[in-house]
């Protein structure tokens, strides 16, 4: 049985502005890096592999959570086991890129209402939907579950709830069964076919340098 622990990229400035951040390739703010500096995935994740959004947010998090430089971008690995993924990249936001949650769902023509009440089935205009995140996932997934052992993927939030539904067969419609932190981590269990279950939701990141004995996986 794989353990795969999901790890959202810090915070930018679209984000603080609170606009849908899809393929836009925005960094990290100054803010956003110290928030990150000095701290590491849970001992759980000890010795997994990295897999990383193509996009610099997540890189640049990756950077710093994993205390090494990020991979060569031709070679797509940097030889200590920090790989891009381009699986793991963020959903296409469409015609809503750029716009905040709070406009769209003012703006009569954008339909949100309706939009929102399909779930999974989700879909910005010209974009991707939650379940077409998940199919895009899916061969990843069943990957890393044939592969075994630890895993942490450096990505966004709209890959990481795709992957929450699936794990709690989720619609995406109501409250979530839980209410996953952002700065945190979350752990699942992968086997085999990509099939996932709920391991462990927001476990906080560890400060550099701590080794305190915990619990450590399935």
């Amino acid at each position: 049985m794989t353990l795969l622990g999901m790890i959202r990229h810090g915070r930018t400035a679209w984000n603080n502005d609170g606009r849908m951040t899809g393929r836009a390739d925005i960094p990290l703010t100054e803010e956003g890096r110290l928030a990150l500096d000095g701290w590491r995935p849970p001992l759980e994740l000890d010795g997994a592999t990295w897999h990383v959004s193509p996009l610099l947010r997540a890189r640049q998090t990756a950077e710093i959570l994993s205390g090494t430089g990020i991979m060569d971008e031709d070679s797509g690995t940097s030889g200590r086991g920090l790989r891009i993924e381009a699986r793991l990249i963020e959903m296409d936001f469409g015609a809503y890129e750029g716009r905040s949650l709070e406009d769209l769902r003012a703006d009569p023509d954008a339909g949100m209402a309706e939009n929102e009440s399909r779930g999974l089935d989700f879909r910005p205009p010209g974009g991707e939907s939650p379940r077409m995140l998940q199919q895009r996932l899916q061969p990843f997934l069943a990957e890393l579950g044939q592969a075994g052992g630890r895993h942490i993927a450096v990505a966004h939030k709209s890959i990481i709830r795709a992957i929450f539904a699936a794990a709690y067969d989720w619609n995406m419609l109501g409250r979530p069964p839980v209410k996953l932190r952002w700065d945190q981590a979350h752990l699942f269990k992968v086997d085999a076919t990509g099939e996932l279950r709920p391991w462990r939701m927001n476990v906080p990141l560890r400060p550099q340098g701590e080794t305190t004995d915990r619990e450590t996986g399935p």
